[in-house]
């Protein structure tokens, strides 16, 4: 039975005051009159802001709340930060652009903080349950953010088309949690290790296709190939600011569930190699699920890769790169998935969760660092885009240099950073996610990971000869609040480059439970 106590409702204030804030959006913004609407959006940053302190205030604490179903520890902490800023640096990217594009409507900040709690929600599942309503949580305000331009057939087929397959991966979520719950007898993670530690699965093979469907719906929602058709179209015709909302929040929030979900359900699910441990042997063993994200990470990143190069519009530029980048996260997944095995004097087996533990590092560092570049990226894309949503194509930043060098050069910045040049803080987030798979001994998956690194230095490349060598307009809209948005990434982003502790110091607090 669970009384308050065991409900600790101190520990999930952070989420539940962001979605009790939209609520009370709202309610107050029918109220506000269509001249002062600016308050919305002041008021939404006020909610961000109270949120952010009450997660940065948890950043050390490690709790349970509802009898184990919701996990407050550093990790939850450190997602809700990331989820927290980008929804910040959204609402100074899509105060000015709804206004001069003729959708400034209130219900976008109440979205967006729902979408905003449902991604800290997933990262704090300790349960299937709670991982299934934080995807609904974030998911179903996306779909109708993405349709937010309503009077554009492209933002309508986004809405649609996101809509649809985010059913499908809801459905295979669902289904993969009845399987998992039909082999363990438990939704709650820790049960499912335990079920598995002690060998009393009812059913392995169901207990296997469970998680398969699990990882497909995560597959859904990260964007990583196959499950990526949805992404580019969707990305173009969505908002430009919601899809760059979009594009970091739902990666965060699914990559933060999957990681929940694999790194303590289901470690060390299938490794045989450990009955043939000897008392006082160690071995390096590999989960069940690795060789699936092996081999997901691969696809993604050679696929996106190449297909990005022939891409002309920026958006979907920035949507194939979003993919890839999906694949490079996928790597620290995958490296999460190789774990030691020691065998005592007396036969009993203990593991070590040490090399797990690095890649989660590894994926928050780069989560991190990604968030910023790309939000910055689609802040420079806001500026150049017209009113009637055209202006998005590559051709359409020649002559930024010229017109607006200060734009140029941050855009500059971000893409350097999403290729992984040294002193941005995209290098040091591959650095570290690199690191960690070849601890975890996946020298191959690095190796594939440096090739289309040097792929995708082409296409980035190019929007960086465009902007200074081109001849253009270079026309650009400079509001206050985008150029801060635009400042504070890019100031982020060659710190992280510059001085990479800064990154290790925010992540050095995570110590996910997985020492069960």
């Amino acid at each position: 039975m669970i009384d308050l106590a065991s409900m600790n409702i101190g520990a999930i204030f952070p989420a539940a005051s962001l979605a009790l804030g939209a609520c009370i959006l709202l309610v107050v913004d029918l109220f506000i009159p269509q001249e002062r609407k600016d308050w919305t959006a002041i008021l939404a940053l006020v909610g961000i802001g109270v949120s952010f302190v009450a997660a940065l205030a948890r950043l050390n604490l490690n709790e349970m709340a509802f009898d184990g179903m919701y996990v407050a520890d550093s990790f939850t902490s450190i997602s809700a930060l990331i989820a927290l800023s980008a929804a910040f640096l959204t609402v100074l990217l899509g105060h000015d652009y709804l206004k001069r594009t003729g959708i400034n409507r209130a219900e976008f900040y109440p979205l967006m903080l729902f979408t905003t709690s449902g991604a800290m929600f997933m990262a704090a599942s300790g349960n299937l349950v709670v991982l299934l309503i934080g995807l609904e949580l974030l998911s179903i305000p996306l779909y109708v953010m993405a349709g937010f331009r309503r009077n554009n057939l492209q933002s309508e087929e986004a809405a649609m088309k996101y809509f649809l397959l985010g059913a499908f991966a809801s459905g295979f979520l669902v289904f993969g949690i009845a399987l998992i719950y039909g082999a363990t007898g438990s939704t709650d993670l820790e049960h499912i290790f335990r079920a598995v530690a002690d060998g009393s699965l009812r059913q392995p093979f169901m207990l296997l296709v469970g998680a398969g469907l699990v990882v497909v719906a995560m597959g859904f929602k990260v964007a990583v190939v196959p499950f990526h058709m949805w992404t580019p179209d969707v990305y173009q015709g969505a908002p430009t600011p919601i899809t760059a909302f979009m594009s970091v929040v739902a990666k965060l929030g699914g990559f933060a569930a999957l990681m929940r979900v694999l790194t303590i359900g289901l470690p060390i699910f299938a490794v045989p190699a450990v009955a043939t441990l000897e008392p006082g042997q160690t071995l390096m063993v590999r989960a069940a699920w690795q060789d699936v994200v092996v081999l997901l990470s691969i696809l993604t990143m050679i696929l996106a890769n190449v297909v990005a190069v022939m891409q002309r519009d920026i958006k979907r530029l920035l949507a194939y790169s979003s993919i890839a980048h999906a694949g490079y996260v996928m790597m620290a997944v995958a490296a999460a998935g190789s774990f030691v095995a020691t065998a005592d004097d007396f036969g009993n087996v203990s593991y070590s969760f040490q090399l797990a533990e690095n890649a989660l590092r590894g994926l928050l560092i780069y989560l991190l660092a990604y968030a910023f570049t790309n939000l910055g990226a689609f802040a420079v894309a806001v500026a150049v885009e017209r009113d009637d949503a055209t202006g998005t194509a590559v051709a359409d930043f020649a002559g930024l240099g010229r017109s607006h060098p200060a734009l140029a050069g941050a855009m500059t910045v971000f893409m350097l950073s999403l290729t992984g040049i040294p002193l941005t803080g995209g290098f040091v987030g591959k650095w570290f996610v690199f690191l960690s798979a070849v601890d975890a001994g996946l020298v191959a998956l690095v190796l594939v990971g440096v090739l289309t690194s040097v792929i995708s230095a082409f296409y980035y490349l190019r929007v960086i000869v465009t902007m200074w060598f081109n001849v253009g307009e270079g026309i650009a809209h400079t509001q206050r609040p985008l150029m801060w948005a635009v400042g504070i990434c890019t100031v982020i982003t060659v710190a992280l480059g510059v001085a990479p502790m800064l990154a290790t110091a925010v992540v050095e607090p995570v110590a996910l439970a997985l020492a069960h």
